[in-house]
């Protein structure tokens, strides 16, 4: 079991996400903006972040950035959700990011990488 927090701006990702999840016995949790995320972050380190990178106000990158400078939020797997493509990919996976999903994404897959990072860990 996973502790799981699904980052993104759009109510309809989140409650995708967590169909997706739900059934697999992960505890998941949600924010709708990179603030509340990383106050959830500190206050229980996650396991597996999935963030979207284009939010207001701070993006995903700057989510990211955060996550890997706090010692207690350092060792989650980020996994980086976004609609942009390939464009911001290497920057995403250069600060540590485990994978990168372009939206919309197969839930198979998704299925798949959580159970993958969930065996490494």
């Amino acid at each position: 079991m996973a502790d799981i927090l699904i980052v993104d701006d759009h109510e309809q990702v989140r409650a995708v996400m967590h169909e997706i999840l739900q059934g697999e016995e992960h505890s998941v949790r949600e924010a709708s903006d990179g603030a509340t995320a990383l106050s959830l972050a500190r206050e229980r380190a996650p396991d597996i972040v999935f963030l979207d990178l284009q939010m207001p106000d701070m993006d995903g990158m700057e989510v990211l950035r955060a996550l890997r400078d706090d010692e207690s939020t350092r060792s989650a797997r980020v996994v980086i959700l976004t609609a942009r493509g390939d464009r911001d990919r290497q920057a995403g996976l250069e600060l540590g990011a485990e994978a990168y999903f372009v939206k919309p994404f197969s839930p198979l897959a998704v299925l798949e990488l959580v159970e993958r990072l969930t065996a490494e860990a």
